[in-house]
């Protein structure tokens, strides 16, 4: 496992170089002036050139590049333009609601498809089945945005139940998990049919092996053999849909804030280019490099501890 973990973190380090790179490319080096675009066509040259200094523009490119790196691994980000306060602490103020909204869809994204999956496969070419089939097909081909707004309209506007967006703080728990429920349940729905399809597959291919036969021979239930047998054998593809799924939650979490009004960083990437805030778009992109990043490493951790034989091989 030792030698399998070290050639995965070497390809998880030279990724996020290679990450690191691409953006600051793509924020510095891309034709077009950073100080003229934050500051617009018509600011005076003196304050285009006082920006230029106060970013580091006028050094050459891989020093800043050093520079910028040097500071992202201690947690410095430089100023944001926008709000003048350090990148970091809007960053850290703005990630606990992404953390919990991504964390909430994700989960519900797992119950669902593990149990509309497993009922598929149960009730294979049975209504259940087709069932199943067809309302992951729409939840597939339905936009989470579009969803966002049909639940708002059906659970806040018509019946009331819910609010329709914003977010009242921590202090009051109750009523912070019931201004995510919408938006939760907006990813949740999209990202659980195509994860639902997979377990179904998944789970369909291991039914059919010899062991599962053997079990239901040996007088198992039909549920035990399903659930205790069949599905830890079947979770290497589902794992790799999950750990994929889990980064679209948080870039999709960009989107589904917006929509609810959520104080997250999502919200803050959309201000931020708004207001071409140059140090907070660059940090918040290589943020959610990363998260992307990690996510594929852990999927690939995931693979070697259930399954060992694919550790030699990846």
């Amino acid at each position: 496992m030792g030698p399998f973990l070290l050639r995965r973190a070497a390809g998880l380090l030279a990724t996020l170089f290679a990450v690191s790179l691409v953006v600051f490319a793509a924020m510095n080096i891309l034709p077009g002036d950073p100080a003229l675009t934050i500051l617009g066509l018509d600011a005076p040259e003196e304050a285009l050139e006082a920006l230029r200094l106060q970013l580091g523009l006028n050094e050459p490119a891989p020093q800043r590049y050093l520079a910028w790196v040097w500071g992202a691994l201690q947690g410095d980000f430089g100023m944001s333009q926008s709000f003048g306060v350090p990148v970091s602490g809007l960053i850290a103020e703005r990630l606990p609601m992404t953390v919990a909204l991504a964390l909430s869809a994700m989960g519900a994204t797992l119950i669902l498809a593990l149990l509309m999956g497993v009922f598929a496969a149960a009730n294979h070419r049975g209504p259940g089945d087709w069932g199943v089939m067809f309302l992951s097909q729409i939840g597939v081909a339905t936009p989470a945005f579009w969803l966002s707004i049909l639940l708002v309209l059906l659970f806040a506007v018509t019946l009331r139940w819910l609010p329709p967006g914003g977010f009242p703080g921590w202090e009051d728990p109750l009523a912070a998990a019931r201004a995510l429920i919408l938006p939760t349940a907006a990813l949740a729905l999209v990202q659980s049919a195509v994860l639902a399809r997979v377990v179904r597959s998944s789970m369909l291919e291991a039914m059919r092996l010899d062991y599962a036969r053997t079990a239901r021979a040996a007088g198992l239930s039909r549920r035990r053999v399903l659930w205790r047998h069949v599905l830890p054998n079947a979770l290497v593809p589902i794992v790799t849909i999950v750990g994929m799924q889990f980064a679209g939650v948080v870039t999709g979490a960009i989107v589904i804030e917006n929509v609810f009004y959520l104080p997250g960083l999502g919200r803050l990437i959309f201000q931020s280019i708004a207001n071409r805030d140059l140090p907070t778009v660059q940090a918040l992109v290589m943020l959610f490099a990363v998260i992307v990043v990690m996510a594929n490493f852990l999927v690939d951790v995931a693979y070697a501890l259930i399954d060992p034989r694919l550790r030699g091989r990846m």
